[in-house]
């Protein structure tokens, strides 16, 4: 996928939840958790993407240690052109070699498995308020951020593992 859209799988899936949020914004946080990285891994990825005109971003006006990140028209042009080839990577490097039963089996497993990963408030599937347990809790201020939430990952995240919690 790099070679085809100049882009590593992790910016991609970096884009692609930017794109899937609300104003196409989230907590830098929250990116990290909902994209299974460490929160230093995606500042470096973030800060690429800023250099390409991709990502912009800016700090919590209500909180000197938040950031949020925000997918540009450009970003999301760049995502758009390499949806194709990600796609075709996919189905070339997994759904090719199934049967369609094998196919009809994995949908199954994927969709119980989204299902109760949804249902853990640690990996916000969407940045959705009406869906998202942790951003529900921001609603009132969207910076605020208790680090005993496990929702925020902050207090956990001080290595390079991905953020996730039990």
């Amino acid at each position: 996928m790099q070679q085809d859209a100049r882009m590593p799988l992790a910016y991609y899936e970096i884009l692609a939840r930017l794109s899937e949020a609300p104003d196409r914004t989230l907590r830098m946080s929250r990116l990290a958790s909902s994209a299974l990285s460490s929160r230093s891994r995606l500042s470096h990825a973030v800060a690429r993407l800023e250099e390409a005109g991709w990502v912009v971003r800016r700090a919590c006006p209500t909180d000197r240690r938040g950031a949020f990140a925000e997918l540009t028209p450009a970003g999301a042009a760049a995502l758009e052109a390499a949806a194709p080839g990600h796609v075709e990577t996919v189905r070339a490097t997994v759904f090719d070699h199934l049967s369609p039963e094998q196919q009809a089996a994995l949908q199954d497993i994927t969709e119980t498995l989204v299902q109760k990963l949804a249902d853990h408030p640690f990996w916000p599937v969407t940045g959705d308020p009406v869906t998202d347990t942790c951003a529900a809790e921001d609603v009132a201020d969207p910076c605020a951020e208790d680090v005993a939430d496990p929702c925020a990952g902050e207090a956990a995240a001080t290595d390079d593992r991905p953020v996730a919690s039990g």
